[in-house]
């Protein structure tokens, strides 16, 4: 038999339980580029998926704020028996039931105040649920940048050993026609010792950086494709510092819990005053022994509540909502430093690591000629092993600054994206299904009973996703 579901529900399964689903099959496509990586990240990442059920929490809390402005309407069944000694000893029987509504009419506002402060933490968590996506688009990042930079310091310390076991062949034959001492021979047996323990660290730490790719995207890294494209840089950082304060998502989530504990004071403030509810109940009442039949009864009314005296609470909650906004405003101006400083920070690594690849390159250039020609000195006799040696250490240390040198300018780019808010699957274009966090909320918002065709919608919505 084949389900039916409403295109709302489908629509809200596809993005919201199609990313859960997604995170439980195997990719069938091996990442090979910095896309791919970050892809997966996106999928897999259990980090998202908690903070999505929580955003989903934060929806529902406004449609608990909003059922306090709606009425109430209970329902009672009561049986009792009673025995009275005096009056001859006689025991009743009664079974009775009540059906009773409670409409709030007026309480200062606080009721509506509490809805939009619910509002101002849902806008809050969805801020907070994309500086998480960043986070983790962030770690892939590194972890892509982590196995290239292994790799390649893997291939120079192959490439390294290759050399030096060339040059203690090339010391050994020396020294068996004279040319050199028993000593040259020694230190190119020493260096290449070394160089193969180096080799072996560097193996050790590709293996830790695979791993590491494999717990951040969810699968083994494939054939990887080289370095990552860079993303455009502002060309200012007064320009970065702009789109930081619009965009970055840390800065815009304190925002609105500022405006969430605004509303909050409003509220308690207004809880200091009157509440007026209606109240209206119907019942009916039967003696079951003495079967004398049903007595009914109903009543209507309007009730105002003012507490006079609750021993300081009132009052106490007030100044403790007061307090909370104040602490919060605190944590707004952090922010806004915060974010001013790792803007200011990434912008300017992204140009230290700019200037330091260029400088290595030149290093590695000019390393290279130098240990060409010290090599080919040697041949000739102008030159000791030691000499050849340490050229060729030379060598090695420019092209693995050179190494490291790309991976930071990478890794300070990408930063910099963080840093103001653009690291995300929508700007970044990701292939992915993005996750749309406003259909939950609109199933919620309006509070649908459990039982009407929406509140049917979302246990659909639920199930699909696995958390009925």
């Amino acid at each position: 038999m084949r389900m039916k579901f409403p295109a709302s529900v489908f629509k809200a399964f596809v993005f919201a339980g199609g990313v859960a689903a997604t995170a439980l099959m195997p990719l069938q496509v091996a990442a090979d580029n910095l896309s791919d990586a970050m892809i997966g990240a996106y999928k897999t990442s259990g980090l998202l998926e908690q903070n999505r059920a929580l955003l989903r929490a934060a929806d529902e809390d406004v449609a608990i704020a909003l059922s306090r402005l709606r009425p109430l309407v209970q329902w009672t069944v009561s049986a009792a028996n009673s025995y009275n000694e005096v009056n001859f000893n006689q025991t009743r029987n009664t079974l009775s039931t009540q059906l009773e509504l409670t409409q709030l009419l007026f309480d200062g506002g606080a009721s509506r105040l509490d809805r939009l402060a619910a509002q101002e933490i849902v806008l809050a968590t969805r801020q907070a649920l994309l500086s998480v996506e960043q986070t983790v688009l962030f770690q892939a990042v590194q972890a892509y940048v982590g196995v290239l930079q292994a790799q390649e310091n893997v291939a120079l310390r192959r490439n390294n050993l290759r050399l030096l076991q060339e040059e203690l062949k090339a010391a050994q034959d020396r020294f068996e026609v004279g040319e050199v001492t028993r000593t040259d021979v020694a230190l190119a047996e020493s260096r290449v010792a070394a160089a193969r323990a180096n080799l072996t660290d560097a193996e050790g730490t590709l293996l830790t950086a695979k791993a590491t790719y494999q717990q951040v995207v969810g699968q083994a890294p494939g054939g990887i494709a080289g370095q990552p494209a860079l993303p455009r840089q502002r060309v200012s950082l007064d320009g970065a510092q702009v789109v930081a304060l619009r965009n970055q998502p840390d800065l815009l989530s304190q925002q609105h819990v500022v405006k969430a504990r605004e509303y909050q004071v409003a509220s308690a403030t207004a809880g200091l005053g009157p509440s007026v509810n209606l109240r209206a109940n119907a019942g009916v009442s039967e003696d079951v022994q003495d079967g004398l039949g049903a007595s009914n009864s109903s009543s209507i009314g309007i009730t105002m509540t003012q507490d006079l005296y609750a021993g300081g609470r009132n009052a106490a909650v007030r100044r403790r909502a007061i307090a909370n906004a104040d602490a919060e405003r605190g944590v707004l101006i952090n922010t806004q430093r915060a974010v001013r400083q790792a803007v200011s920070e990434a912008y300017f690594n992204v140009e230290t690591a700019r200037a330091s690849l260029v400088s290595s390159g030149e290093r590695v250039r000019a390393s290279k000629v130098a240990f060409d020609g010290i090599r080919e000195e040697a041949t000739l006799g102008a030159r000791t092993t030691l000499d050849v040696l340490q050229a060729e250490q030379e060598y090695l240390d420019a092209q693995t600054e050179q190494v490291n040198a790309r991976a930071n300018q990478a890794i300070a780019a990408y930063q910099l994206l963080q840093a103001q808010g653009l690291l995300t699957a929508e700007h970044l274009g990701l292939a992915v299904e993005i996750y749309d966090p406003t259909l939950y909320y609109n199933l919620v918002k309006d509070a649908p009973a459990h039982r009407s065709k929406r509140g049917k919608d979302l246990d659909r919505v639920l199930k699909a996703l696995g958390r009925n």
